[in-house]
């Protein structure tokens, strides 16, 4: 495994992998760029099938999160971490220490929060053995908790926008959208979405996850290999990320 090869490298300052066999962790920190600050981004727990997949992930999220911090205006670089293993099996609090103080031996270089895969519960774990950690629970009006909803709230924004844009639409009223994904930000889009009468297909591994947003939000379910190909007006990715590729975009709706 070439990392320094791989088109995700892209000139990243720092990779590290970390172990312990204690509390069986693996994990990888990637700091993208500290240009502007200390890199920032979330932790990933996730159950790859090899660690190359793991490395392509953390290096195209830590990339990414130079440019959002950058676009945000936020005195923060681009940085990210992932956990190999099944955050429904595999979390123990032994395991977010543990990943707490390989983040803590950055000396602050990065600073974590939850992802896919952990929560602002886990955040309040990784804390016990670093202070480098954001996402912790907040008060209300308060900065901190979870960043689903928000995220939500931003794809939602962006839709409207492009609506505006492509279809010459300023509401969505019957515009067909397809999710793909319904964890922490795609649940939630559901909802800003059908509120203002959107007609939603909706896919996820998860066929609970699928049940749920029908039911609440009258939604049509759709099997995970056909949602990107769907005949629809808008189509927001919120799974893992990585879907839209060459080969995947000549497949996608026609809209």
């Amino acid at each position: 495994m070439e990392i320094f090869d791989r088109h995700e490298f892209d000139g990243h300052e720092l990779v590290v992998f970390g172990h312990d066999s204690a509390s069986s962790l693996r994990a990888i920190i990637a700091i993208h760029s500290t240009a502007l600050g200390p890199a920032a981004g979330g932790c990933r727990m996730w159950p790859y099938a090899t660690t190359g997949e793991a490395v392509a992930d953390v290096l195209r999220l830590s990339r990414g999160m130079s440019y959002k911090n950058a676009m945000a205006e936020l005195p923060f670089g681009g940085g990210k971490a992932v956990i190999i293993g099944d955050s429904r099996k595999a979390k123990s609090a032994e395991l977010l220490q543990a990943f707490g103080r390989l983040v803590d031996s950055l000396s602050g270089r990065y600073i974590t929060a939850e992802d896919v895969g952990t929560s602002t519960a886990d955040m309040a774990n990784v804390a016990r053995a670093t202070r480098f950690v954001s996402g912790l629970g907040a008060a209300p009006g308060q900065a901190g908790g979870d960043p689903g909803p928000k995220t939500a709230l931003g794809v939602h924004l962006g839709i409207k926008a492009a609506v505006k844009f492509r279809l010459g639409r300023s509401d969505l009223k019957g515009i067909r959208i397809a999710i793909q994904g319904l964890g922490g930000v795609g649940h939630h889009l559901c909802g800003l979405l059908a509120a203002e009468g959107a007609e939603l297909f909706v896919a996820d591994v998860r066929p609970a996850a699928v049940h749920k947003a029908c039911e609440q939000f009258k939604a049509h379910p759709v099997a995970v290999q056909e949602v990107l190909g769907l005949d629809v007006d808008v189509l927001a990715p919120c799974a893992l990320g990585g879907v839209l590729d060459a080969q995947s975009i000549p497949g996608c709706g026609h809209a």
